[in-house]
């Protein structure tokens, strides 16, 4: 049932691959406008800073939110891929800044400006490692969903083409899985499994993935906590996917 997660992801890893380089570029622009300087970002109205080509989330120490924390995750996967880390970044369990207004203060030290240039330098890696969470994550997402059979049958149809892969990695990485319970609003919710399961039949299975995410995207916000104001992210969403 699985068996073209690994062959998916062992042609994407080929470090000569065109696939993971585009793949990568395009997410950046995505998170970062292609800006060196956003590579490092702490939104608005945010309780985390956000990391490297994809935005990674990392917690101050003892904060906890509902959304998933990936950097630590993503040092150790480019550590093991041969690439040494800044030497304050090793062991560092916890973000340094624990507020947006030290982040931004410090937005030009020595420590930040290494920081940046460290993840402009591993952009392939972090690329891989967002497809290494795709391997993964999909037969979780497979066992938690109310309809396996089409949830299996889009993800086959959009692998075969560039365009799909692509979808699949960045809508899992900008949205997660969609099988945290913690990631829902009124019992619904955003992530990756929800668009499959969304998606209509359609010669053209990205542009009917896009309009899916449109429309989880747009439920999300309808759904959200008034006073989290997450219209006021929903342009901005609904034209990354557009992307695809």
């Amino acid at each position: 049932m699985y068996m073209l997660i690994p062959s998916l992801i062992t042609i994407f890893a080929l470090a000569a691959a065109p696939s993971v380089q585009s793949i990568g570029e395009k997410i950046w622009m995505n998170e970062c406008s292609g800006i060196l300087e956003n590579l490092t970002h702490w939104g608005k109205g945010e309780e985390f800073a956000s990391f490297g080509i994809g935005h990674f989330i990392w917690y101050a120490e003892k904060k906890e939110e509902r959304f998933e924390e990936r950097f630590p995750a993503l040092l150790a996967f480019i550590e093991k891929h041969g690439e040494p880390l800044p030497k304050w970044l090793k062991n560092h369990p916890a973000c340094p800044w624990k507020t947006r207004e030290e982040f931004y203060a410090q937005f030009q030290s020595p420590q930040m400006i290494e920081l940046r240039h460290f993840l402009f330098n591993t952009k392939q890696l972090q690329a891989l490692f967002m497809a290494e969470r795709l391997e993964k994550e999909f037969p979780q997402m497979i066992a938690t969903s109310q309809d396996k059979e089409k949830a299996m049958v889009q993800f086959n149809k959009l692998i075969k083409s560039p365009r799909g892969l692509y979808a699949l990695v960045d809508y899992l990485n900008f949205k997660g899985a969609g099988t945290s319970l913690s990631e829902t609003y009124q019992g619904k919710g955003w992530g990756l499994l929800q668009v499959l399961l969304t998606m209509s039949p359609s010669g053209d299975e990205v542009a009917a993935f896009t309009k899916a995410a449109q429309d989880i995207l747009t439920e999300r916000v309808k759904n959200s906590p008034p006073e989290r104001n997450e219209k006021k992210w929903l342009t901005g969403w609904l034209n990354r996917v557009k992307t695809y």
